[in-house]
Formats: C-alpha cells, structure tokens, sequence
C-alpha cells in the first residue's frame, strides 16, 4: 500500500534552477556587454594615427630636444592679476627673441576654461599679453619658435590664489608635442 504524501507550499523544481541561472549570468554578460561598449566608445586608445609615421619621426623630434636643451635657453613665467609675462634668456641673462611665443593655459581637469594667449615681444627678452586667468590650478604649455624651430618647449603646472602664481611642477616637453596627458 502506498500512501503518497503532498505537501502543501513551494517546491523548487530544475524549470526554477535554469531561471536562476539564465537571470545570474544574464546580468552579468548584460553588465560586461554596457561597460564593453562605454569603454570602446569613449576613447578609442588611439594616441597616433599611424605609428609607422610616428616611429620615423621619433629620431628627428629627439635630435630637436637635444638641440633645444644644448641651446640653454631658460624660461621664466609670471602670472598676475590678467598680465601674463613670460621671459626668455640664456644662462648668462643674455635676452632671447622669438618670432612667435603661446601660452596654452590649461587646466589639469576638464577643457571649458582652456584658451590660448599669443605673447607679444615687451623687449629684453619678455613677452606679454593681458587675459583674465582665473584662481586654480593650470598646466601652461609654452612654446617659443625662430625661424620656424620651436627654440623653448616647456609645460610648467601653476597654481593661482589671491593674485599670486606659485609654481607647482616645471615639466620640459618634445618640442612639437604636449597638451593633456
């Protein structure tokens, strides 16, 4: 005689197993598919267009370097108010002229208050503009170029508080390149 005995309530069957595990690893293969996408879509990894071009140019850019460190060329930049002055000599305080100076003020997050400020020549050596540079931090890629050359490469990082500049990091860059990191 069998007695067969139903219990009343609940009763996880193998259908209830195959839910969960299509809803766990659904989730996860979902999640990992949205950050794949995000990640692919917002920056694409590119730093050259073509590294073979980069790769031939690499020599003439460091021969640049070295004749641009071997010149001895020193830059001194000062940011007050809105006169930003940026001076330029050699070793001995001998004044250095420059076809062209720019002071690319960027800030070390975000763009929205980035700009560029072309340097007019005050004489001696000193080159100027007048823009409003608001209190915070900056990175300042200057670049000074001669004949076409750029003479002076250098991004130093500053920081500005109640009309005073103060030098945070001076950082010597390739001349041709620089910007955000």
């Amino acid at each position: 005689m069998s007695v067969r005995e139903e219990k009343a309530g609940f009763v996880f069957t193998g259908r209830h197993m195959a839910g969960v595990l299509i809803l766990f690893f659904g989730t996860i293969i979902s999640v990992n598919l949205v950050m794949a996408y995000y990640a692919s879509s917002t920056w694409s990894g590119l730093v050259v267009q073509n590294t073979y071009v980069a790769s031939q140019q690499f020599n003439a850019k460091a021969e640049a370097i070295r004749e641009m460190l071997a010149s001895g060329i020193k830059g001194e930049l000062d940011v007050s108010g809105d006169a930003i002055r940026y001076r330029l000599t050699l070793p001995v305080d001998q004044p250095v002229a420059a076809d062209k100076v720019t002071a690319h003020f960027k800030r070390p997050v975000g763009e929205h208050q980035d700009f560029v400020a072309e340097l007019s020549a005050l004489g001696g050596g000193l080159y100027g503009a007048s823009h409003e540079v608001l209190p915070g931090e900056w990175i300042v890629e200057l670049i000074a170029v001669k004949d076409g050359k750029p003479i002076m490469h250098e991004a130093p990082r500053i920081a500005l508080a109640d009309g005073r500049m103060i030098l945070l990091e001076e950082r010597h860059e390739h001349p041709g390149e620089g910007g955000k990191k």
